[in-house]
């Protein structure tokens, strides 16, 4: 007996380190090419209705700045006087007809106002596109990891239906040659179709998260998924990590362009106060001599009823909202980045231990028990519990592995880089 103890001491052991080194049981090698991540969110983006919305808001925002640089149009003007009056007015005797055109004139540098407020909208359209495709690159990350983590609760499902069968036709055969009541065959075929019902739950479930996957990027999945991405783990941190900066991430990038919109919006206002002139020549035709004479209009608004001054001060208290939202805006960011940190850094040390250390005790517990319940060491019961809690420690390392996946999904979300801008080649 303590030989046997000894020899099952030290298979521990061993399968310790192995287990640690192979983690969990992942479907065959793939024969056919694997769809990336990578593809998949290129195939999102291209089919994301946010994402054509995006487009559609940077082309309507280039037109913009496209009217935003256009002068105003002329006008034609006709002007009959001196008809219908009494004496020598009566009838069209004396009638004197002016035709003209006016070019309206533009003071105060109202058309750069326009052109800046125009490009600071075309700048902020593209950031927004940039936000999309980094919700759509999150959104499809998401999916992607529930399809193959899906997958591998099926892999461990079908596992487990293996086990089970094994387990059963190990009682029959105590059973049968009178080692073992007939109860311990019926707890064992009990096990066995809960695990095929498990295995048929998960076989759905993961057919479910595939199609979503699909329905998402558009178009069916061909190849096999990247089951690898899983177990992707970075090395443990040690030492403090370095305090979190809201300086180049996208919703920042999106506050400094809200604040340029609404600088912009401060000068367009001041510079709408400076009235406006409408000059142009004209020609007059005096009906009661037949004779053609010059005219020269030129008109100026007088601002007595609407001077400007409260569309300035609405510009300027825009302006200070915008400012304050931008303040608001780097505190929630670097607080989001920092939550996230930790929150990657916790989930990869949960997927560690639960794909390591725990995974490799419960496999090696399972593995003894099995030994020892064929050779009539263990009870039926122990071998249950070892089987129930090996399969709880992989689903739990499953799970463990796709939080990782997810959390540094979302903090990758947050850190996203500002793409470089492309206006500048369109002024």
């Amino acid at each position: 007996m303590e030989k046997l103890l000894a020899a099952l001491l030290a298979a521990a052991s061993c399968a310790t380190v192995a287990h640690a080194q192979t983690g969990l049981p992942v479907p065959s090698a793939p024969t056919g090419p694997i769809y990336t991540l990578d593809e998949a969110v290129l195939a999102a983006g291209g089919s994301a209705p946010a994402s054509e919305a995006a487009t559609a808001a940077i082309d309507a925002t280039r037109e913009g700045r496209t009217v935003a640089g256009l002068r105003p149009n002329p006008q034609v003007q006709g002007q009959i006087e001196n008809i219908t009056g009494t004496g020598g007015y009566s009838g069209l005797r004396s009638a004197e007809t002016t035709v003209g055109v006016a070019f309206p004139i533009e003071l105060g540098g109202k058309r750069g106002a326009r052109v800046a407020v125009a490009d600071a909208q075309l700048s902020r359209a593209e950031l927004q596109a940039a936000i999309v495709a980094a919700d759509v690159r999150v959104q499809v990350t998401q999916l992607y990891v529930e399809a193959i983590a899906a997958e591998r609760r099926l892999v461990t499902a079908r596992d487990q239906v293996r086990i089970a069968a094994e387990a059963l036709r190990a009682a029959s055969v105590r059973v049968q040659a009178g080692r073992a009541s007939p109860l311990e065959e019926q707890r064992a075929n009990v096990a066995k179709v809960n695990a095929d019902a498990n295995a048929e739950r998960s076989a759905r479930l993961a057919e479910t998260a595939r199609a979503n996957l699909a329905r998402r990027i558009g178009r069916p999945i061909d190849g096999s998924l990247d089951i690898g991405l899983l177990d992707r783990l970075p090395q443990a941190m040690v030492g403090p990590t370095a305090s979190a900066r809201a300086i180049g991430t996208l919703a920042l990038a999106a506050a400094d362009a809200d604040l340029a919109i609404a600088d912009a919006g401060v000068r367009l206002a001041r510079a709408n106060r400076v009235p406006d002139l409408n000059v142009g020549p004209a020609l007059r035709r005096l009906e009661a001599t037949n004779d053609t004479a010059a005219v020269f209009t030129i008109s100026i608004p007088i601002p007595i009823f609407d001077n400007g001054r409260a569309a300035v001060a609405q510009a300027r208290a825009q302006r200070t909202q915008a400012e304050a939202l931008r303040r608001v805006t780097a505190l929630d960011v670097e607080q989001a980045i920092s939550e996230a940190e930790t929150e990657a850094a916790n989930a990869a040390t949960t997927a560690r231990t639960a794909a390591g250390p725990a995974l490799a005790a419960a496999q090696e517990a399972a593995r003894i028990a099995r030994i020892g319940y064929r050779e009539g060491k263990f009870g039926q019961l122990d071998l249950l519990d070892a089987e129930r809690t090996l399969a709880d420690t992989r689903l739990a390392a499953i799970d463990a592995l796709a939080n990782y996946q997810n959390a540094q999904a979302r903090l990758g979300r947050l850190t996203a880089p500002v793409p470089t801008p492309t206006t500048g080649g369109n002024r």
